[in-house]
């Protein structure tokens, strides 16, 4: 169910981005739906992303290294698992985790603090969309806690 994302996913990875963008009242649309399939195309083309495909691609996860550059979740899909489960298979492959979150993404932050993540840092806005934002790690826990 979870594998490596291939050049032909970018659509719909890509309709997963502006999915989450035109249904999020607080996000501001910097980018058309080509512009998000093309963003998707390139992540993709570098070998960052892993996609939920059980028959219908339903999340993905891009990742360089130990830094998470997005998790979304089809929003017909959330809340089965499917986050986990992406998020389950990059903790597999590193000790530590980082990524952003907005602070206004209440549902995301409270999944990632439910998943291990605590926060490191903040910003008032230094990203593309000018909103302020959570930075947040995840350790994996060695034998002793």
């Amino acid at each position: 169910m979870i594998r490596f994302a291939q050049s032909l996913d970018a659509g719909r990875v890509g309709a997963i981005l502006t999915e989450f963008t035109t249904e999020t009242p607080w996000m501001p649309r910097l980018h058309t739906a080509a512009e998000d399939i093309r963003h998707a195309e390139q992540m993709i083309d570098q070998g960052l992303v892993t996609v939920f495909d059980d028959g219908a691609l339903r999340g993905f996860l891009a990742r360089r290294k130990d830094d998470v550059l997005s998790l979304y979740v089809r929003a017909t899909d959330r809340r089965r698992g499917i986050g986990c489960a992406l998020l389950d298979a990059a903790k597999a492959q590193s000790a530590v985790l980082t990524l952003w979150t907005f602070r206004a993404n209440h549902p995301a932050r409270s999944f990632y603090r439910r998943e291990g993540f605590s926060e490191i840092g903040r910003t008032d806005g230094e990203n593309e969309e000018g909103l302020p934002d959570v930075h947040l790690a995840w350790r994996r826990k060695g034998k002793d806690g």
